[in-house]
């Protein structure tokens, strides 16, 4: 399918999302690096750093599958922007477990985390499960998680800073400016210009924000 979609003569995007990490081979990932319409940019749940409780929640993986699927893609896109959604207090998470899942996080090149604070829902295996963590506990592991990706968000911009990329820019207009993503999903600002909205057009990075964002110019 992928294969058909880089076919298309329209000016478009495709971004590879919520993919899991067993699912993530290599072939996926060399033809996403010679893509002419796949960005880099990869969002993969991981939603568990440690492998008991991977196991508990009965995914197919562990977290060195998802760990070698960041170095493959690293490997072959440096610039790549790769994100990952996270659980946190999963029924048996003990503070050691949520330590090693944030551990785990710390020292892998991803770029951002969506976090999520694990709540129940009837008539599921996990709702039965013992060693349930209390909500506060659950919150402070999340609010720990949201500050270590804003880290995370804020070095990956960094690191691009100086860089020129295609951006394609919304039509939503705020104090002025318009705002849109980089191919590898650096969100930048620049005065708004109706003429390039929804338009692929090159900008150079310059500085992060007081918002967080990246603003950009038009290359000199």
């Amino acid at each position: 399918m992928i294969r058909e979609l880089d076919k298309t003569t329209a000016e478009v995007r495709f971004r590879i999302s919520s993919i899991e990490p067993n699912l993530l081979t290599d072939e996926i990932i060399d033809f996403i690096a010679s893509s002419n319409h796949f960005v880099p940019h990869f969002h993969i749940p991981l939603q568990s750093g440690c492998d008991s409780v991977l196991a508990a929640m009965r995914r197919r993986y562990k977290r060195e599958v998802f760990a070698s699927r960041v170095q493959k893609i690293m490997e072959r896109m440096p610039d790549a922007c790769i994100g990952a959604d996270v659980i946190s207090g999963f029924p048996g998470e003990t503070e050691e477990h949520f330590n090693q899942t944030y551990e785990f996080l710390k020292n892998l090149p991803v770029s951002y985390l969506h976090a999520f604070t694990y709540s129940e829902r009837d008539n599921t295996p996990a709702a039965s499960l013992p060693g349930k963590v209390a909500h506060a506990v659950r919150e402070e592991r999340t609010h720990k998680l949201i500050g270590l990706s804003e880290e995370k968000r804020r070095a990956f911009y960094h690191a691009h800073l100086g860089t020129t990329r295609n951006v394609i820019f919304e039509s939503a207009r705020k104090n002025g400016f318009m705002s849109g993503f980089t191919d590898n999903y650096i969100r930048v600002e620049m005065p708004y210009d109706a003429r390039i909205i929804n338009k692929e057009v090159p900008v150079s990075l310059l500085k992060i924000n007081p918002s967080g964002n990246v603003l950009g110019k038009f290359p000199s």
